[in-house]
């Protein structure tokens, strides 16, 4: 199989995109696939805070600024994934060169399956780049007019520079599933919505517990939603989880958010 490299993007920031890329890479990973992610906001990165990697002794920056080796800064994730954070000091940011993103990507893709990129937000030198080398670009927004409206400047950029989108993921969506909201953000964006991922309380506690929420509770609902869209992703069948099923391993501190947060 040849690797396939995905591009994270959002046009703005606060989207969910880290996480979503964070989750879906653990997920694909869990389904026995393996998958590198790569923070690739070298201004802003975050990738490496919600897995606890933040005081990782090489990045990408060190990679970029030609310091170290990419084989340096590959870190082992949950359920396997394979992490390249970057750092977050200043100096690391003016130090590092973005055009060397595409050979360190050509490095790290041999005997990978996947490889998703956390791109940054806006469309600075920084941000054009991972649009323009991944084989498909993601759009996350969520159900918000100004969300919608960076993600389809994201879009028109994408595809002046050749670029492929491959669908759009709608984030913190109510907590049931609206064809009417799935389609009207692909009015709206004209691409089609892979799928959306609710509104959940278990993402703010999974980040708090710098552990993706595919692991910390892998039967809440946005875990469910990250591993459809892995599975579609790898081409292979979702079977949903029974709702009784879900209920009885949720544990007390699901059960806990459900009564706190709402839900049936």
């Amino acid at each position: 199989m040849v690797a396939k490299v995905y591009t994270i993007a959002s046009g703005k920031g606060g989207t969910g995109k880290t996480t979503t890329t964070v989750n879906l890479g653990t997920a694909l990973a869990l389904l026995g696939k393996k998958t590198v992610i790569i923070d690739a906001d070298i201004g802003m990165a975050n990738l490496g805070l919600l897995l606890g990697l933040e005081k990782s002794p090489v990045t990408l920056h060190e990679v970029l600024s030609g310091k170290a080796d990419v084989s340096e800064a590959v870190y082992e994730g949950p359920g396997g994934v394979k992490v390249v954070p970057c750092g977050i000091s200043l100096q690391g940011f003016q130090n590092s060169d973005p055009e060397k993103l595409q050979e360190v990507m050509a490095r790290l893709i041999e005997g990978i399956d996947y490889m998703l990129i956390d791109a940054p937000a806006g469309i600075s030198k920084d941000g054009v780049i991972p649009l323009a080398i991944a084989d498909q670009v993601i759009l996350v927004v969520n159900p918000e007019l100004s969300s919608m409206a960076d993600a389809l400047k994201t879009k028109v950029l994408t595809e002046m520079l050749g670029g492929e989108i491959g669908g759009a993921i709608l984030n913190r969506a109510g907590m049931e599933r609206t064809d009417i909201n799935i389609q009207k953000v692909a009015d709206l964006l004209g691409v089609d919505v892979i799928d959306m991922v609710p509104e959940d309380a278990n993402v703010r506690r999974s980040a708090a517990f710098k552990t993706p929420i595919v692991v910390k509770t892998p039967n809440s609902p946005a875990a469910i939603a990250f591993k459809r869209i892995a599975a579609y992703i790898a081409g292979i069948d979702f079977i949903e989880p029974e709702e009784d099923s879900v209920r009885a391993n949720e544990g007390f501190s699901g059960r806990l958010a459900r009564v706190l947060f709402g839900g049936k």
